[in-house]
């Protein structure tokens, strides 16, 4: 499977090396090549290009932008190069705002959510949120003294939602599936979560898990 990620960012870096690691073909994604210089360098099996080119050679995208970015950048991709892709949704709504207390402020309210947007501006992409509630050095192949930290997921297409739990597997992760697109509402905020001991204790080392 080809991978497109949509982002250069430390994310889409991370995510990019990772598909790469587990014997995907890659390609990123950019405004910038040159942010990207010391990437490929590390990893000269993946390939870089413009964001229309890179949702074009990708059957599976991933968007790794700033939450204020991802629609301009899907746009750029092109809707027919999105057209009956799975699209992993790593961003968050997180608005240009300093944070209170330790919490993010996000542009999106409690019945909204930024995947629904994107849902909705673009619907013939299967977007599957993932990836958005843990911080970029434990989004691949984590390892913690509790065993395998749980992701949350959702999606409108159900077989989509099982396209990226075997990536997760493969990533290290156990999924928690949630549904459809709506539960995004509550898996985007989880972002705030996981940030609050890190703006107040600078604590970054961990992740969430369910348990049943």
């Amino acid at each position: 499977m080809k991978i497109g990620v949509l982002g250069s960012g430390i994310v889409g870096q991370v995510l990019a090396a990772g598909f790469l690691k587990h014997g995907y073909e890659v390609m990123v994604g950019t405004r910038s090549p040159d942010k990207l210089k010391e990437w490929a360098g590390k990893n000269p099996g993946g390939r870089v290009s413009g964001f229309d080119a890179t949702a074009q050679f990708a059957d599976l995208i991933v968007l790794a932008v700033s939450g204020t970015a991802a629609a301009d950048v899907l746009r750029a991709a092109g809707v027919a190069n999105l057209a009956g892709k799975v699209v992993i949704d790593a961003t968050n709504p997180i608005a240009a705002a300093p944070p209170v207390n330790g919490v993010l402020r996000f542009f999106t309210d409690i019945n909204d959510s930024l995947m629904e947007r994107l849902q909705r501006e673009f619907p013939d992409a299967k977007f599957v949120k993932a990836f958005n509630s843990v911080g970029n050095a434990f989004m691949v192949n984590p390892q913690f003294k509790g065993g395998k930290p749980t992701m949350f997921i959702c999606g409108n297409d159900d077989a989509a939602r099982k396209t990226v739990a075997g990536i997760l597997d493969q990533f290290g992760w156990e999924t928690a599936d949630m549904g459809k697109v709506e539960a995004a509402r509550a898996i985007e905020p989880l972002c705030m979560l996981w940030c609050i001991p890190g703006m107040l204790r600078n604590e970054w080392t961990h992740a969430f898990k369910l348990l049943t």
